[in-house]
């Protein structure tokens, strides 16, 4: 316990330095940039909930690759999936003419199908054929985006408008705090939270989960079925980023435009890894990691300091965390070719 906190209390004082650093080669006054910072966040209620919108998709592509990793299938298409969601969801919100409420529930049905389609196919081919799910999904994320990109220049292009973007989408999630961006995506997210924590504390599908990630041998000799384990971590995992999607495209966006996620789906993989694959942890972490964002915005509106700092903070927490692991492992090592010897 002693070392843990210990361990807590010298990273933070690293990811200050690294963050005062950063600022300094920016040509900022740290304290100022620290005062912009807070305000960002705290400022204004604007601000704040702004923090809440941000996290909404974070949450849900967390929880997905968190759901993956416990499994022991490493997603890496959460980027992939959560194109599908919201490419599929946009066609069901254009093309489909249905009361704005039954479209809504529709669009957020699709997209988690969708997703969870696009997450299984690779799940599949790893299981049936022993290819890596890594070099999969990353591929498959590829084919997402293209696919988007012919949509919003064919299909789905609004026919009066030569930018490649689909026309103005009529429905939308509803507001949870007008006139703020806030929307019903937010609670949605909870619930997911809520749900997958039961799922994976409370059954024995979580229990399969948690021990086909730690040792897919040793689960199969239990007798738990170890592939098909995983399809339904993978389907679930593409689900709920597929969700995430069309949160984004119904909730915020309100059209179908190229670069929707802003690379949402990779900072999952960062969330899920900081949060430990557990959901309350990704809620957590989704929160900071959105709150750090808005910060770092307001920052570079008010001082020209590159928000881009955020990314290199997360990557360097994330490399903390494997640095303890790694030494760890190192003394453990180091013990156990002491007894030997």
């Amino acid at each position: 316990m002693r070392q843990k906190i210990i361990h807590s209390l010298l990273s933070i004082v690293l990811v200050l330095l690294l963050a005062l650093g950063l600022i300094l080669a920016s040509g900022a006054e740290p304290i100022l940039a620290f005062r912009y910072f807070m305000y960002g966040i705290f400022g204004s209620l604007n601000g704040f909930v702004e923090i809440l919108v941000q996290a909404t998709p974070y949450i849900f592509l967390g929880l997905g690759v968190s759901t993956a990793f416990r499994s022991g299938f490493f997603n890496i298409g959460g980027e992939g999936q959560f194109y599908m969601g919201a490419l599929s969801a946009a066609m069901i919100t254009i093309l489909v003419p249905i009361a704005p409420v039954a479209r809504i529930i529709l669009a957020i049905v699709v997209a988690f199908v969708s997703g969870g389609v696009w997450a299984f196919i690779p799940a599949y081919l790893k299981n049936k054929m022993g290819i890596s799910e890594t070099v999969n999904t990353i591929m498959f994320n590829y084919i997402a985006i293209m696919l988007l990109g012919i949509a919003v220049r064919g299909v789905l292009q609004d026919p009066g408008d030569y930018l490649p973007q689909s026309a103005k989408i009529d429905v939308t999630l509803p507001l949870l705090l007008p006139p703020t961006r806030l929307h019903l995506g937010f609670i949605l997210a909870f619930i997911a939270a809520g749900l997958m924590w039961f799922l994976i504390i409370r059954t024995t599908l979580g229990y399969e989960l948690k021990v086909c990630g730690r040792n897919p041998r040793s689960a199969f000799c239990l007798g738990v079925p170890v592939g098909r384990t995983q399809l339904i971590a993978a389907a679930l995992s593409g689900g709920l980023a597929g969700v995430a999607g069309v949160c984004e495209l119904i909730g915020v966006q309100h059209r179908l435009v190229e670069n929707l996620s802003g690379g949402k789906g990779y900072n999952a993989i960062l969330i899920a890894l900081l949060a430990s694959n557990h959901p309350v942890g990704v809620v957590v972490v989704s929160l900071c990691f959105a709150a750090m964002q808005v910060g770092a915005n307001t920052m570079q509106r008010q001082m020209g300091i590159p928000s881009s700092i955020v990314s290199i903070l997360t990557g360097f927490i994330v490399l903390l965390i494997l640095c303890k692991d790694f030494w760890k492992i190192h003394l453990e090592h180091k013990r156990e070719k002491g007894v030997r010897n």
